[in-house]
């Protein structure tokens, strides 16, 4: 069983920045793709950014330009530029042709 944990998240005034980090029980390079997504109270939850086994990235268009993914052997989220409307709680997915499996999410508060 594939564990992932996200760390990271908190109380940040808008503009700030925050770095999610993301470590998995096995390597990330096992994975097609390691992901981020969120949810904001009241709203499903929504795909951020991903990074593929080869190192290609995208972004959705609400952060393009504000967060960056990348990747050691875990996987960051670098946040810019924070808007209230950015206040979620951050999941990690791994993806793989087997299944897909999530951490339990990390909060990240953005106040105005």
């Amino acid at each position: 069983q594939v564990q992932l944990v996200e760390s990271g998240g908190g109380l940040v005034q808008a503009g700030g920045s925050l770095t999610l980090s993301c470590v998995a029980s096995r390597s990330i390079f096992t994975f097609d793709a390691m992901a981020w997504y969120r949810q904001a109270p009241g709203k499903q939850r929504e795909w951020v950014a991903t990074i593929t086994r080869s190192g290609s990235t995208n972004y959705a268009d609400s952060v393009k330009g504000r967060f960056t993914i990348s990747r050691d052997n875990t996987v960051y989220l670098q946040m810019n530029s924070l808007k209230p409307e950015d206040t979620a709680v951050y999941y990690c997915k791994a993806d793989s042709q087997i299944r897909d499996y999530w951490g339990q999410g990390t909060q990240v508060t953005v106040s105005s």
